[in-house]
């Protein structure tokens, strides 16, 4: 299998996985500079930088860089005792750079109005693959959305069947109407998204929870939901909520504490809001 493929495959799919590289050798060691493994999700593994204990530490090491999206450096001195030890008697050094490999970020903007237009365009400037959902055909078409890489129109529930949302999926809840919203955002919940965000104020986000908890959604799952959606930055125009909500996803991205403002937190910390939902 070559390790390169097999990254690209695993891009395709969603999954992050962690590379790990030989970068420097000084002396005698059981592999060679360069020599790669590759560190799934699920623990698997495909090439090799040497086996034994080393790689060990290493398939470790990977596994805390594919939770944390951080890279680390190792280094591994095989002095005679502990190449003894570890059955691998070649007295050398070896440095291991272990990189986190992501896939593209996915931004999945369902509803298809005027600030869906600007939210697609500054998503995909910031890099994230967008995908916009529609049940009108006037308004979900790439003629309108030039810039997404997939347009689709028809029922929620049946679109939204047909995506894959995984971790690196951002999910923004922009329909035209409360009870569109309260569907998508139903569906939303049952997903493993990094991020996901509704529009509306305080008092519809409080509504739609309210209604959601009678079908049996636990008021802690709603932890997850960024609303009202976006950054405060005291956006008014279409423009500025995409600023706003874009950012926001980007502090997720980069250092999900960062960006964390979810309706629950703000809900526990004001005891009127917690009064609309007893």
């Amino acid at each position: 299998m070559d390790i390169y493929d097999e990254v690209v495959r695993l891009r395709r799919l969603g999954q992050k996985c962690a590379m790990a590289t030989i970068v420097q050798v000084n002396g005698s060691i059981p592999s060679y500079e360069s020599a790669k493994l590759l560190v799934r999700e699920d623990g698997s593994m495909t090439g090799t930088i040497g086996g034994g204990c080393v790689e060990a530490e290493v398939w470790n090491a990977a596994r805390e860089v594919i939770e944390t999206e951080q890279p680390k450096h190792l280094t591994f001195s095989l002095s005679q005792d502990a190449a003894y030890d570890n059955g691998l008697i070649c007295g050398g050094q070896l440095n291991v750079f272990v990189e986190p490999i992501v896939p593209q970020p996915q931004a999945f903007i369902f509803g298809a109005g005027h600030i869906s237009k600007s939210l697609a365009k500054v998503a995909a400037l910031a890099g994230f693959a967008v995908t916009v959902v529609d049940d009108r055909e006037a308004f979900a078409n790439q003629e309108r959305f030039p810039e997404a890489d997939a347009v689709y129109a028809g029922e929620y529930e049946e679109i939204f069947s047909r995506l894959t949302i995984t971790s690196s999926g951002y999910i923004i809840i922009v329909t035209r109407g409360h009870k569109d919203d309260m569907r998508v955002l139903r569906m939303a919940m049952d997903t493993p998204a990094r991020y996901i965000s509704m529009i509306g104020s305080m008092r519809k986000v409080l509504g739609v929870m309210k209604e959601l908890e009678k079908t049996g959604i636990p008021r802690e799952a709603f932890d997850r939901l960024h609303a009202p959606m976006g950054l405060d930055i005291g956006a008014i125009s279409p423009e500025e909520i995409a600023v706003a909500v874009v950012a926001e996803m980007i502090a997720v991205r980069r250092n999900p504490d960062s960006g964390w403002r979810s309706v629950s937190k703000s809900i526990y910390q004001n005891p009127a809001h917690r009064n609309v939902l007893k």
